[in-house]
């Protein structure tokens, strides 16, 4: 009995020594993090996936991962989640699986992955360095071509930037870099176009993007090399690219000294399209006709094209509107295109001849200034009724031009502000004619006095009578023809042509505080007020009749430094994407240098690089 009762205690004794194991077994084993890599050797690359597997539930936000990235560009992660049951106890799996890319060769050490309270033991990998990722027939997979059309463009000329790349393989999460610089305004002209080409037994799909860029400096100016990145898959697993190109070079020119002072156009091409319709079949003095001036150019934006000006003249009037500008892209570049409509309304009879239409321009490719002309068809205007029918001669000459006055008849006025309705000229007086035709009977000419004889002197009256109308019907017309030789010999009223002043007055009291509100506006960098205080300024300096835009601030100032940074202001302010945020130091400093006539001590601006030749 006593050994049976010994036996049976061992046995009680075993068997809970063995459920005390298992408990600390699987105790042990829930808290306990475990780590992982699916290949201990990649080439440089070349990803790697790390497996973190946890054994119980309270793993709070998962796996610290912030130690990897000092080595390893996490590319993505994914996480798993298990449960099981047995003999009456449950176990919580999860799984975590985060893909790797180390980012240089040599031996790396991942270090213990924290999770909530426990961390894994640390793990070790080598990479080496890749070779050349190459098809069977030694070819690459991928390659990249980055070119431009021109190395020596003149400033702001466009330059036609192409991107090529040539890809054997699928690139998956491809990521292409963009051309960009702070001396280049760029932007894209159209959409990818795609093509199938076969290069030493290797097809490649090649895949074109085209921009185009204009250079604001002149100098050497380096595109850096453009990269495309993704992963491609291979016999050895997924790898990573890092494609380069060569980079790009530009020796930017600066506006040559011998193309003068006027507006800065750099184009090969210009075309313009002068016309003039009539609102009627016979158009006559004072009838309103449409002129239309259209004026394209290749290689420039809408807006670095001139703005035109036309005065009016003793001959005619004229009633502009504002020009619009346009800009359209295709494979060959930008266009640009500017449209004007003028109501022409002619004040005296005879052919209507308006200006030339002309513009300079800089043809990059004979360096040389060129010039397009166009000019409008001469137009038959018709006098008034009734004016060629007087037979007085006199009546009608002073409206010819002669030697005396041909110097008032052609001289130039203010284009007239805004459309107005055709003129209404004075109408020749009735009473001569009504007159004449009572005396038909008596007179044998309208202008010739019948001395009756003194035995008719029943009709002596109807004689005097009919002299003395006509002398009264020929005082009115010359009293006519005299007030307005007397209009034509002086500038126009206020009635006749609105002055500047009347339809846009000036905001500031006199010139200082224009100036100063200019100055402080350019200072601010505030682009969108420039051309406001700019015409508010030189109204005051100038007057209202010279100026009507920024083109005559230029060319009343006769500085090339100053014109050069009004033009680079404007060619930021109608630009879509300006490369960078416009700066008015340089331009306050060179107006200051012009108002006071001393040179700033300050820091230069920045188009005194831009064009050494000035």
């Amino acid at each position: 009995m006593v050994a049976n009762s010994s036996l049976l205690l061992r046995a009680i004794q075993w068997a809970l020594a063995f459920l005390l194991a298992l408990c600390l077994a699987n105790s042990a084993h829930a808290d306990q993090v475990t780590a992982a890599l699916d290949k201990n050797v990649v080439a440089e690359n070349e990803v790697v996936q790390l497996t973190i597997r946890t054994d119980f539930t309270n793993t709070g936000n998962g796996p610290d991962l912030t130690p990897l990235k000092r080595d390893f560009e996490i590319l993505g992660r994914s996480q798993n989640s298990q449960f099981s049951f047995n003999l009456g106890t449950n176990q919580a799996l999860n799984f975590w699986v985060v893909t790797l890319m180390p980012k240089a060769v040599g031996n790396f050490q991942i270090p213990p992955i924290q999770v909530g309270d426990k961390a894994s033991e640390a793990l070790y990998l080598e990479v080496k360095p890749a070779q050349q990722m190459t098809d069977r027939n030694g070819n690459p997979l991928v390659m990249l071509k980055f070119k431009a059309n021109k190395t020596e463009p003149y400033v702001q000329e466009q330059v036609l930037i192409t991107l090529e790349l040539y890809s054997a393989v699928n690139i998956q999460s491809a990521s292409l870099s963009m051309p960009n610089h702070p001396n280049l305004v760029t932007e894209r002209l159209t959409d990818d176009q795609m093509r199938y080409e076969e290069i030493n037994g290797t097809s490649y799909q090649i895949m074109t993007r085209e921009y185009v860029a204009f250079p604001q400096r002149s100098g050497m100016l380096e595109l850096s090399n453009q990269s495309i990145e993704g992963l491609v898959n291979t016999r050895n697993g997924t790898r990573k690219i890092n494609v380069k190109s060569q980079p790009i070079t530009l020796n930017v020119l600066p506006i040559p000294a011998s193309y003068g002072n006027s507006n800065w156009l750099p184009t090969d091409a210009v075309a313009i399209r002068s016309t003039i319709s009539n609102t009627v079949s016979n158009p006559r003095v004072g009838d309103t006709l449409i002129w239309e001036i259209d004026i394209t150019a290749q290689g420039v934006l809408g807006e670095q094209l001139p703005t035109l000006n036309f005065a009016s003249t003793r001959a005619y009037k004229l009633y502009p509107t504002s020009p619009s500008f346009e800009s359209s892209t295709s494979i060959n570049g930008v266009t640009g295109r500017q449209s004007m409509r003028i109501e022409v309304v002619p004040t005296q009879s005879g052919p209507l001849e308006l200006p030339t239409v002309e513009i300079n321009y800089w043809d990059p490719v004979s360096r040389s200034v060129k010039s397009a002309s166009a000019k409008a068809p001469v137009v038959d205007i018709a006098p008034l009724p009734g004016t060629t029918e007087t037979p007085n001669t006199n009546i009608s000459a002073p409206l010819a031009s002669s030697d005396a006055n041909s110097d008032n008849q052609t001289q130039n006025l203010p284009p007239q502000s805004s459309s107005v309705a055709p003129i209404s000229l004075a109408k020749p007086k009735a009473a001569p004619q009504t007159e004449q035709a009572n005396s038909d009977q008596n007179a044998p000419a309208p202008l010739e006095v019948v001395v009756q004889s003194e035995e008719d002197d029943s009709n002596a009256w109807k004689g005097f009578l009919a002299a003395a109308l006509i002398g009264i019907g020929v005082i009115g017309i010359g009293a006519w023809l005299w007030v307005r030789r007397k209009n034509h010999s002086k500038a126009p009223t206020g009635d006749e042509v609105p002055t500047l002043q009347e339809f846009a007055p000036l905001s500031s009291a006199n010139e200082t505080l224009a100036y100063q509100a200019l100055i402080n506006g350019c200072r601010d960098n505030n682009l969108a007020t420039l051309r406001l205080n700019l015409l508010e300024w030189a109204r005051h300096r100038w007057g209202d009749n010279t100026i009507r835009g920024v083109d005559d601030i230029k060319r009343l100032a006769d500085t090339p430094h100053l014109t050069q940074l009004l033009m680079e202001a404007e060619l930021v302010m109608y630009s879509h994407t300006a490369a960078t945020q416009w700066n008015g130091n340089a331009l306050a400093d060179a107006l200051e240098e012009y108002v006071t006539g001393e040179k700033k001590p300050s820091q230069a601006s920045q188009l005194k690089t831009l064009y050494p030749n000035f």
